[in-house]
Protein backbone atom coordinates (compact mmCIF):
# COMPACT_ATOMS: atom_id res chain seq x y z
CA UNK A 1 0.00 0.00 0.00
CA UNK A 2 1.41 3.53 -1.10
CA UNK A 3 2.32 5.64 2.02
CA UNK A 4 -0.55 7.95 3.32
CA UNK A 5 0.13 11.30 4.77
CA UNK A 6 0.32 11.58 8.52
CA UNK A 7 -0.42 14.79 10.04
CA UNK A 8 1.77 13.20 13.19
CA UNK A 9 4.79 13.89 10.89
CA UNK A 10 3.55 17.28 9.68
CA UNK A 11 2.88 18.61 13.09
CA UNK A 12 6.68 17.10 14.12
CA UNK A 13 7.81 19.37 11.31
CA UNK A 14 5.73 22.20 11.87
CA UNK A 15 4.67 21.49 15.74
CA UNK A 16 -35.54 -0.07 55.93
CA UNK A 17 -39.02 0.22 53.34
CA UNK A 18 -41.16 3.00 53.16
CA UNK A 19 -45.03 2.47 53.48
CA UNK A 20 -47.44 3.17 50.35
CA UNK A 21 -48.96 6.38 50.73
CA UNK A 22 -52.12 6.53 52.12
CA UNK A 23 -55.19 7.32 49.95
CA UNK A 24 -57.01 10.51 50.82
CA UNK A 25 -60.75 9.96 52.78
CA UNK A 26 -63.27 10.94 51.05
CA UNK A 27 -65.13 12.96 53.17
CA UNK A 28 -62.86 15.06 55.87
CA UNK A 29 -63.53 14.07 59.74
CA UNK A 30 -65.83 15.98 61.80
CA UNK A 31 -63.55 18.61 63.61
CA UNK A 32 -65.35 18.86 67.40
CA UNK A 33 -63.40 21.96 68.11
CA UNK A 34 -62.16 24.69 66.00
CA UNK A 35 -58.88 25.23 65.23
CA UNK A 36 -57.18 28.45 66.56
CA UNK A 37 -56.06 30.65 64.11
CA UNK A 38 -52.78 31.18 63.35
CA UNK A 39 -51.00 34.11 63.83
CA UNK A 40 -50.49 36.60 60.58
CA UNK A 41 -47.66 37.84 61.18
CA UNK A 42 -43.92 35.73 61.97
CA UNK A 43 -42.92 35.78 65.30
CA UNK A 44 -40.04 38.91 66.13
CA UNK A 45 -36.53 37.79 64.93
CA UNK A 46 -35.21 38.30 68.29
CA UNK A 47 -36.99 35.64 69.70
CA UNK A 48 -35.67 32.47 66.99
CA UNK A 49 -32.17 33.95 65.87
CA UNK A 50 -30.94 33.55 69.66
CA UNK A 51 -27.54 31.61 69.90
CA UNK A 52 -29.12 28.33 71.12
CA UNK A 53 -31.08 27.47 68.38
CA UNK A 54 -28.28 28.61 66.27
CA UNK A 55 -26.31 25.78 67.78
CA UNK A 56 -29.41 23.84 67.20
CA UNK A 57 -29.30 24.40 63.90
CA UNK A 58 -25.57 23.64 63.15
CA UNK A 59 -26.12 20.67 65.09
CA UNK A 60 -29.18 19.51 62.86
CA UNK A 61 -27.47 20.16 59.78
CA UNK A 62 -24.02 18.56 60.63
CA UNK A 63 -26.55 15.85 61.71
CA UNK A 64 -28.36 15.29 58.55
CA UNK A 65 -25.13 15.07 56.76
CA UNK A 66 -23.47 12.70 58.83
CA UNK A 67 -26.20 10.82 58.69
CA UNK A 68 -26.33 10.58 54.85
CA UNK A 69 -22.25 10.10 55.21
CA UNK A 70 -23.23 6.79 57.04
CA UNK A 71 -25.58 5.82 54.37
CA UNK A 72 -23.25 5.86 51.72
CA UNK A 73 -20.58 3.98 53.19
CA UNK A 74 -23.17 1.22 54.38
CA UNK A 75 -24.18 0.98 50.53
CA UNK A 76 -20.01 1.20 49.71
CA UNK A 77 -19.57 -1.83 51.69
CA UNK A 78 -22.28 -3.62 50.08
CA UNK A 79 -20.82 -2.99 46.75
CA UNK A 80 -17.33 -4.10 48.05
CA UNK A 81 -18.57 -7.08 49.58
CA UNK A 82 -22.40 -8.49 48.36
CA UNK A 83 -22.73 -10.74 45.22
CA UNK A 84 -25.60 -9.70 44.68
CA UNK A 85 -25.07 -5.79 44.68
CA UNK A 86 -21.94 -6.35 42.51
CA UNK A 87 -23.57 -8.63 40.27
CA UNK A 88 -26.39 -6.21 39.76
CA UNK A 89 -24.21 -3.42 39.15
CA UNK A 90 -21.92 -4.91 36.74
CA UNK A 91 -25.19 -6.73 34.82
CA UNK A 92 -26.42 -2.72 34.75
CA UNK A 93 -23.26 -1.56 32.90
CA UNK A 94 -23.71 -4.27 30.65
CA UNK A 95 -27.46 -3.91 29.87
CA UNK A 96 -27.10 0.08 29.42
CA UNK A 97 -23.81 -0.11 27.33
CA UNK A 98 -25.51 -3.11 25.16
CA UNK A 99 -28.81 -0.41 24.63
CA UNK A 100 -26.77 2.61 23.24
CA UNK A 101 -25.01 0.12 21.12
CA UNK A 102 -27.72 -1.18 19.48
CA UNK A 103 -29.48 2.27 19.01
CA UNK A 104 -31.48 2.05 22.00
CA UNK A 105 -32.23 4.54 24.68
CA UNK A 106 -32.35 4.27 28.65
CA UNK A 107 -36.24 5.06 29.97
CA UNK A 108 -35.58 6.66 33.61
CA UNK A 109 -38.47 6.76 35.79
CA UNK A 110 -40.22 7.62 39.20
CA UNK A 111 -42.27 9.36 41.18
CA UNK A 112 -42.47 11.91 43.94
CA UNK A 113 -38.44 12.54 45.18
CA UNK A 114 -37.60 9.33 43.61
CA UNK A 115 -38.62 11.13 39.91
CA UNK A 116 -36.87 14.34 41.09
CA UNK A 117 -33.50 11.87 41.33
CA UNK A 118 -34.57 10.23 37.78
CA UNK A 119 -34.72 13.17 35.95
CA UNK A 120 -31.26 14.46 37.20
CA UNK A 121 -29.84 11.32 36.68
CA UNK A 122 -31.29 11.30 32.65
CA UNK A 123 -29.73 14.75 32.16
CA UNK A 124 -25.89 13.12 33.28
CA UNK A 125 -26.69 10.21 31.32
CA UNK A 126 -27.40 12.45 28.12
CA UNK A 127 -23.77 14.43 28.95
CA UNK A 128 -22.41 11.27 28.47
CA UNK A 129 -23.89 10.66 25.35
CA UNK A 130 -25.81 7.77 27.03
CA UNK A 131 -29.49 8.85 25.31
CA UNK A 132 -31.92 9.00 28.10
CA UNK A 133 -35.10 9.85 28.59
CA UNK A 134 -37.62 10.47 31.61
CA UNK A 135 -40.67 9.11 31.84
CA UNK A 136 -43.44 10.23 34.25
CA UNK A 137 -45.43 6.93 35.40
CA UNK A 138 -48.32 9.06 35.73
CA UNK A 139 -48.35 10.67 32.10
CA UNK A 140 -47.33 7.05 30.28
CA UNK A 141 -50.16 5.72 30.69
CA UNK A 142 -52.10 8.94 29.23
CA UNK A 143 -49.88 8.42 25.72
CA UNK A 144 -45.98 8.94 26.56
CA UNK A 145 -45.76 5.20 26.09
CA UNK A 146 -44.95 6.10 22.73
CA UNK A 147 -41.26 7.40 23.83
CA UNK A 148 -40.33 3.33 24.63
CA UNK A 149 -38.71 1.70 21.50
CA UNK A 150 -37.92 -1.51 20.65
CA UNK A 151 -34.53 -1.55 22.18
CA UNK A 152 -34.72 0.51 25.02
CA UNK A 153 -34.27 -0.53 28.94
CA UNK A 154 -35.62 0.84 31.82
CA UNK A 155 -33.96 1.99 34.93
CA UNK A 156 -36.99 3.21 38.22
CA UNK A 157 -36.40 4.52 41.20
CA UNK A 158 -38.19 3.72 44.38
CA UNK A 159 -37.05 2.98 48.00
CA UNK A 160 -39.69 1.04 48.65
CA UNK A 161 -40.02 -1.23 45.75
CA UNK A 162 -43.54 -1.47 45.24
CA UNK A 163 -44.40 2.13 44.04
CA UNK A 164 -48.18 1.72 42.69
CA UNK A 165 -48.12 4.40 39.89
CA UNK A 166 -44.56 2.09 38.76
CA UNK A 167 -46.24 -0.98 38.95
CA UNK A 168 -49.49 0.53 36.86
CA UNK A 169 -46.84 1.37 34.39
CA UNK A 170 -44.48 -1.69 34.29
CA UNK A 171 -48.19 -3.33 33.34
CA UNK A 172 -47.61 -2.00 29.80
CA UNK A 173 -44.04 -2.39 29.35
CA UNK A 174 -43.15 -6.06 26.94
CA UNK A 175 -41.37 -8.24 29.38
CA UNK A 176 -38.49 -8.36 26.70
CA UNK A 177 -37.60 -4.91 28.06
CA UNK A 178 -34.53 -5.17 30.83
CA UNK A 179 -35.58 -3.77 33.81
CA UNK A 180 -33.39 -1.87 36.54
CA UNK A 181 -34.46 -0.62 39.75
CA UNK A 182 -32.61 0.98 42.12
CA UNK A 183 -34.31 0.90 45.81
CA UNK A 184 -33.54 -0.21 49.12
CA UNK A 185 -34.11 -4.13 48.23
CA UNK A 186 -31.24 -6.51 48.79
CA UNK A 187 -32.44 -9.40 47.04
CA UNK A 188 -34.17 -9.54 43.67
CA UNK A 189 -36.76 -11.99 45.17
CA UNK A 190 -38.28 -9.19 47.68
CA UNK A 191 -38.43 -6.97 45.10
CA UNK A 192 -42.24 -6.28 44.32
CA UNK A 193 -41.66 -4.86 41.18
CA UNK A 194 -40.18 -8.12 39.41
CA UNK A 195 -43.61 -9.87 40.14
CA UNK A 196 -44.28 -11.32 36.78
CA UNK A 197 -41.51 -10.72 35.05
CA UNK A 198 -38.47 -12.89 33.76
CA UNK A 199 -35.96 -12.64 36.69
CA UNK A 200 -33.31 -12.94 34.35
CA UNK A 201 -34.41 -9.35 32.61
CA UNK A 202 -34.76 -7.75 35.92
CA UNK A 203 -31.70 -6.14 37.52
CA UNK A 204 -31.45 -4.97 41.07
CA UNK A 205 -29.26 -1.78 42.50
CA UNK A 206 -29.11 -2.25 46.16
CA UNK A 207 -29.36 1.40 47.59
CA UNK A 208 -30.98 0.71 51.17
CA UNK A 209 -29.89 3.20 54.22
CA UNK A 210 -28.94 1.58 57.25
CA UNK A 211 -31.16 3.63 59.79
CA UNK A 212 -35.21 4.84 58.36
CA UNK A 213 -35.28 8.41 58.04
CA UNK A 214 -37.73 8.49 60.74
CA UNK A 215 -35.18 6.99 63.32
CA UNK A 216 -32.63 9.55 62.14
CA UNK A 217 -34.95 12.68 62.12
CA UNK A 218 -38.26 12.00 63.57
CA UNK A 219 -39.87 12.22 60.12
CA UNK A 220 -40.26 9.80 56.89
CA UNK A 221 -39.23 12.65 54.53
CA UNK A 222 -37.13 11.17 51.26
CA UNK A 223 -33.44 12.62 52.25
CA UNK A 224 -31.01 9.96 53.22
CA UNK A 225 -32.49 7.68 50.80
CA UNK A 226 -32.73 10.09 47.90
CA UNK A 227 -28.85 10.82 49.07
CA UNK A 228 -28.11 6.92 48.20
CA UNK A 229 -29.90 6.62 45.74
CA UNK A 230 -28.64 9.72 43.92
CA UNK A 231 -24.88 8.40 44.67
CA UNK A 232 -25.43 5.11 42.94
CA UNK A 233 -26.76 6.61 40.20
CA UNK A 234 -24.10 8.15 39.21
CA UNK A 235 -21.25 5.65 39.98
CA UNK A 236 -23.75 3.64 37.48
CA UNK A 237 -23.28 6.86 34.88
CA UNK A 238 -19.84 7.11 35.23
CA UNK A 239 -19.12 3.12 34.45
CA UNK A 240 -20.79 2.87 31.69
CA UNK A 241 -19.20 6.32 30.10
CA UNK A 242 -16.18 4.18 30.30
CA UNK A 243 -17.31 1.39 28.98
CA UNK A 244 -18.61 3.03 25.70
CA UNK A 245 -16.04 5.74 25.35
CA UNK A 246 -12.24 5.71 25.73
CA UNK A 247 -11.97 9.09 26.65
CA UNK A 248 -15.69 9.48 28.68
CA UNK A 249 -13.99 13.85 28.70
CA UNK A 250 -13.95 14.49 25.77
CA UNK A 251 -17.35 13.18 24.97
CA UNK A 252 -18.87 15.09 28.19
CA UNK A 253 -17.02 18.68 26.99
CA UNK A 254 -19.20 18.05 23.49
CA UNK A 255 -22.02 18.28 24.67
CA UNK A 256 -21.35 20.44 27.47
CA UNK A 257 -20.28 23.77 25.61
CA UNK A 258 -21.82 26.18 27.68
CA UNK A 259 -22.18 27.32 31.50
CA UNK A 260 -18.94 27.32 33.85
CA UNK A 261 -18.06 24.04 32.49
CA UNK A 262 -17.45 25.29 28.99
CA UNK A 263 -15.86 28.08 29.43
CA UNK A 264 -13.53 26.25 31.69
CA UNK A 265 -12.84 24.30 28.55
CA UNK A 266 -12.37 27.52 26.27
CA UNK A 267 -10.07 28.31 28.41
CA UNK A 268 -8.00 25.33 29.21
CA UNK A 269 -7.47 25.13 25.24
CA UNK A 270 -9.28 25.51 21.78
CA UNK A 271 -11.27 23.20 20.19
CA UNK A 272 -9.70 19.04 19.60
CA UNK A 273 -10.19 16.68 16.82
CA UNK A 274 -10.84 14.05 20.00
CA UNK A 275 -13.74 16.93 20.63
CA UNK A 276 -15.46 16.42 17.49
CA UNK A 277 -14.60 12.96 16.81
CA UNK A 278 -17.36 10.18 16.40
CA UNK A 279 -16.99 7.64 18.52
CA UNK A 280 -15.76 4.54 16.55
CA UNK A 281 -17.72 1.86 19.19
CA UNK A 282 -20.61 4.02 19.00
CA UNK A 283 -20.90 3.60 15.27
CA UNK A 284 -23.88 0.80 15.09
CA UNK A 285 -22.96 -1.89 12.45
CA UNK A 286 -25.66 -2.67 9.69
CA UNK A 287 -27.64 -6.15 9.69
CA UNK A 288 -29.52 -7.50 7.04
CA UNK A 289 -33.53 -6.96 7.28
CA UNK A 290 -36.10 -8.41 5.91
CA UNK A 291 -38.30 -6.52 3.51
CA UNK A 292 -39.58 -6.72 -0.30
CA UNK A 293 -36.14 -5.82 -1.34
CA UNK A 294 -34.44 -8.05 0.46
CA UNK A 295 -31.57 -10.19 -1.21
CA UNK A 296 -28.86 -12.89 0.23
CA UNK A 297 -26.23 -9.74 0.90
CA UNK A 298 -26.26 -6.16 2.50
CA UNK A 299 -27.53 -3.87 0.81
CA UNK A 300 -27.84 0.06 0.32
CA UNK A 301 -31.46 -0.13 1.77
CA UNK A 302 -30.38 -1.81 5.09
CA UNK A 303 -27.47 0.61 5.24
CA UNK A 304 -30.66 3.15 4.76
CA UNK A 305 -32.24 1.79 8.05
CA UNK A 306 -28.86 1.79 10.05
CA UNK A 307 -28.45 4.93 9.35
CA UNK A 308 -32.09 6.31 10.89
CA UNK A 309 -31.47 4.57 14.41
CA UNK A 310 -27.31 5.95 14.27
CA UNK A 311 -27.57 9.32 16.47
CA UNK A 312 -24.61 10.59 14.63
CA UNK A 313 -25.49 9.13 11.44
CA UNK A 314 -22.22 7.15 10.77
CA UNK A 315 -23.07 3.39 9.96
CA UNK A 316 -20.48 0.37 10.01
CA UNK A 317 -20.47 -2.66 7.34
CA UNK A 318 -17.91 -4.64 9.65
CA UNK A 319 -15.66 -3.44 12.30
CA UNK A 320 -13.43 -1.96 9.75
CA UNK A 321 -15.53 -0.73 7.02
CA UNK A 322 -17.92 2.46 7.65
CA UNK A 323 -19.95 4.66 5.51
CA UNK A 324 -19.67 8.83 6.65
CA UNK A 325 -23.28 10.61 6.81
CA UNK A 326 -22.50 12.22 3.68
CA UNK A 327 -22.30 9.55 1.91
CA UNK A 328 -25.11 8.12 3.01
CA UNK A 329 -26.99 10.89 1.98
CA UNK A 330 -26.26 9.89 -1.66
CA UNK A 331 -27.90 6.27 -1.25
CA UNK A 332 -31.47 7.74 -1.67
CA UNK A 333 -32.12 7.30 -4.76
CA UNK A 334 -34.97 4.05 -5.63
CA UNK A 335 -32.51 2.65 -8.46
CA UNK A 336 -30.47 2.04 -5.20
CA UNK A 337 -31.82 1.12 -2.83
CA UNK A 338 -31.68 -3.13 -3.82
CA UNK A 339 -27.63 -2.23 -4.75
CA UNK A 340 -25.28 -4.78 -2.79
CA UNK A 341 -22.88 -2.94 -0.30
CA UNK A 342 -19.66 -4.62 -1.93
CA UNK A 343 -20.95 -3.01 -5.67
CA UNK A 344 -20.66 0.57 -4.15
CA UNK A 345 -17.79 2.96 -4.78
CA UNK A 346 -14.96 3.03 -2.63
CA UNK A 347 -15.73 6.30 -1.71
CA UNK A 348 -18.63 5.46 -0.29
CA UNK A 349 -17.48 2.55 2.00
CA UNK A 350 -14.20 3.21 3.68
CA UNK A 351 -12.02 0.11 5.02
CA UNK A 352 -10.19 1.46 8.16
CA UNK A 353 -6.74 0.97 6.32
CA UNK A 354 -7.40 3.92 3.87
CA UNK A 355 -8.51 6.29 6.52
CA UNK A 356 -6.55 9.22 7.30
CA UNK A 357 -4.53 9.14 10.69
CA UNK A 358 -5.39 12.85 13.22
CA UNK A 359 -4.04 12.65 16.47
CA UNK A 360 -6.77 13.23 18.78
CA UNK A 361 -4.90 16.33 20.66
CA UNK A 362 -4.02 18.07 17.68
CA UNK A 363 -6.81 21.05 17.60
CA UNK A 364 -9.49 21.77 15.29
CA UNK A 365 -7.61 24.37 13.63
CA UNK A 366 -3.66 22.57 12.89
CA UNK A 367 -5.89 20.13 10.98
CA UNK A 368 -7.25 22.55 8.69
CA UNK A 369 -4.21 23.90 8.03
CA UNK A 370 -2.36 20.80 7.54
CA UNK A 371 -5.25 19.66 5.14
CA UNK A 372 -5.19 22.73 3.09
CA UNK A 373 -1.00 22.40 3.04
CA UNK A 374 -1.53 19.04 1.91
CA UNK A 375 -3.66 19.84 -0.94
CA UNK A 376 -1.45 21.96 -2.69
CA UNK A 377 -0.11 19.10 -3.98
CA UNK A 378 -2.01 16.98 -6.26
CA UNK A 379 -0.90 13.70 -4.02
CA UNK A 380 -2.70 15.83 -1.04
CA UNK A 381 -5.68 16.59 -3.22
CA UNK A 382 -6.30 12.94 -3.82
CA UNK A 383 -5.56 11.47 -0.49
CA UNK A 384 -7.58 14.19 1.19
CA UNK A 385 -10.27 14.42 -1.31
CA UNK A 386 -14.04 15.51 -0.57
CA UNK A 387 -15.22 12.61 0.93
CA UNK A 388 -12.42 11.50 2.93
CA UNK A 389 -12.78 10.10 6.48
CA UNK A 390 -9.86 11.08 8.84
CA UNK A 391 -9.47 8.55 11.32
CA UNK A 392 -8.66 9.98 15.36
CA UNK A 393 -5.88 8.50 16.85
CA UNK A 394 -6.29 8.73 20.45
CA UNK A 395 -3.24 8.58 23.51
CA UNK A 396 -2.96 4.71 23.54
CA UNK A 397 -2.23 5.29 19.78
CA UNK A 398 -5.69 3.11 18.44
CA UNK A 399 -7.91 4.92 15.99
CA UNK A 400 -10.77 5.07 18.42
CA UNK A 401 -12.77 8.05 16.50
CA UNK A 402 -13.69 9.22 12.83
CA UNK A 403 -14.69 12.76 11.04
CA UNK A 404 -15.60 13.70 8.15
CA UNK A 405 -12.99 15.70 6.44
CA UNK A 406 -16.10 18.73 5.28
CA UNK A 407 -16.51 19.15 8.79
CA UNK A 408 -13.13 20.33 9.62
CA UNK A 409 -13.46 22.85 6.96
CA UNK A 410 -16.78 23.76 7.84
CA UNK A 411 -16.54 23.96 11.42
CA UNK A 412 -13.25 26.18 11.18
CA UNK A 413 -14.66 28.45 8.59
CA UNK A 414 -17.63 28.94 10.97
CA UNK A 415 -15.56 29.81 13.81
CA UNK A 416 -13.72 32.29 11.79
CA UNK A 417 -16.96 34.00 10.64
CA UNK A 418 -18.47 33.76 14.19
CA UNK A 419 -14.82 35.68 15.08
Amino acid sequence: MEDRPTMTAYMQKNQPLTPVSPLLPVTLPHVCEPIPPLPMTPPDADEVLDAASNEAALRTGLHVIWTAKDAVEYMWDLLHSDPVAQEGFMNAVNIISRTIHRGGKLIVSGIGKSGKIAKKVEATMNSFAIRSVFLHPTEAVHGDLGIIAENDALLLFTFSGRTQELSALLQHIPLHHPLLVITSHTHPSTCPLFAGRPLSNCVLLPAPIPVSETTSFGVPAPTTSTTTALVLSDALAIAVARRLYPTPADVFHKYHPGGAIGATVQRNGPRRMGDIAVQVADVPIAQKHKHPLSGPTLTALDILLAAARSPSGWVRVSSDTIIAPRQIQKLGSPEQLDYPVHTLDDDVVVEKGDWISVPAASTVEEARRWIEDMRVSERGRTFLREGTVLGIVDARGEVSGVVEIEDVIELESSHAMAD
